[in-house]
């Protein structure tokens, strides 16, 4: 769908990558620019033959060059990268770019129909807009940590950074609104994503409930409150999803158990002095997690297993649209776009693996 888009990316870690490698899947032509030490996801926490995880699990299908954009050259050469591109994509922090003479004014004067999209933690102008931040820093000023909390009500700190892969997300929808706009105007334009902004824009059922009520905790039905709409508890310490919000899913599920009365009880809470509740706790209580499962494949009832990582590959689910594939390089990667086969899938770039092809290129084109 992308094919004939060239993207040069200036970004690093996890936001930009992920957005690139979305749109690589799509068909882009990814140019992942890095410093002549590279992207520091290379290096970053837990590695495979030299090689950070996180890098590995973000920048297939892309080519790499190493630019050392302190050195007029390395940005005479990017400029001119970018003179045969259709968007800039960048995750330094507010002002790098303009420094470095790549900054939106900058590159509109060499490609004035470039799409140009920057992701921050907090914007590009503003009161925190300077400060350092991360993923965990943006979920809990947004409000959205302040959903996750445990029985004590404590926040619950995620183990996946939900802020940065939305915010490659958001990235992407606005990089192909201005491709586009640029195909039905000829124009160019900028974007800017503050990942903050995109968490609190989850938000608006939360906003509107909290207003109205002075509950902070979304739409009642949907926070763990009703019996019909929780999480339960096995014989064999996992977990199963129950949620039978619509009439006939609650009535299978309590027919399936022989319960006529306690279809009466759909909407009622998960408290300790709900009889009902109580009576459906300890029917989870009797069975094991893979008795459940079973029972979620013949009863329609909107039930699904809480999956651990390593039980996804072999899950029929992910399996037979082989969302998660064993890589001609050693592997494991998850498909960005299920529906989407590609006959060749690239292994991620060594650091400069491009520089011949792509220098060569650009100085052809001169």
């Amino acid at each position: 769908m992308l094919k004939g888009v060239k993207v040069i990316d200036f970004t690093n870690y996890l936001p930009g990558p992920f957005a690139t490698l979305r749109l690589a899947e799509l068909g882009a032509e990814i140019i992942k620019v890095e410093p002549p030490e590279g992207d520091p996801a290379r290096y970053t926490g837990i590695s495979k033959q030299g090689s950070g995880l996180v890098f590995l699990a973000n920048n297939r299908q892309k080519k790499s060059i190493t630019l050392n954009l302190k050195e007029e050259s390395g940005v005479e050469m990017a400029l001119t990268l970018i003179t045969h591109a259709d968007v800039v994509i960048e995750s330094f922090r507010p002002g790098v770019m303009e420094k470095l003479g790549l900054g939106y004014e900058a590159v509109q004067k060499v490609k004035p129909d470039i799409v140009y999209c920057s992701i921050s933690g907090y914007g590009q102008q503003g009161l925190l807009s300077k400060l350092g931040n991360h993923d965990l820093n943006y979920m809990a000023l947004s409000g959205v940590l302040a959903q996750l909390k445990d029985n004590q009500g404590r926040p619950v700190h995620p183990s996946i950074t939900l802020a940065d892969y939305l915010g490659g997300y958001a990235a992407n929808e606005r990089i192909l609104a201005g491709l586009v706009s640029r195909l039905l105007t000829g124009k160019g334009s900028y974007h800017s994503i503050a990942i903050t902004d995109q968490l609190v824009s989850l938000l608006g059922n939360h906003v509107m409930v909290e207003n109205e009520t002075g509950e902070g905790t979304g739409i009642d039905a949907l926070n763990g409150s009703i019996i019909s709409y929780a999480l339960y508890e096995t014989i064999d310490e996992r977990y199963m999803s129950l949620g039978a919000l619509e009439p006939k899913f609650w009535q299978n599920f309590c027919l399936a158990h022989g319960h006529e009365d306690w279809i009466r009880a759909h909407f009622s809470k998960t408290d300790e002095s709900n009889p009902v509740y109580q009576e459906v706790t300890a029917i989870f209580k009797s069975k094991t997690f893979y008795e459940w499962i079973e029972f979620a494949q013949k009863v329609d009832c909107c039930m699904a297993p809480v999956l651990e990582i390593g039980e996804l590959q072999d899950n029929p689910y992910f399996k037979e649209k082989e969302l998660i594939f064993a890589s001609s390089w050693g592997d494991y990667q998850v498909k960005m776009h299920s529906d989407i086969e590609h006959a060749i899938i690239m292994p991620p770039p060594h650091k400069g693996q491009n520089n011949d092809e792509l220098l060569n290129k650009t100085r052809d084109s001169l």
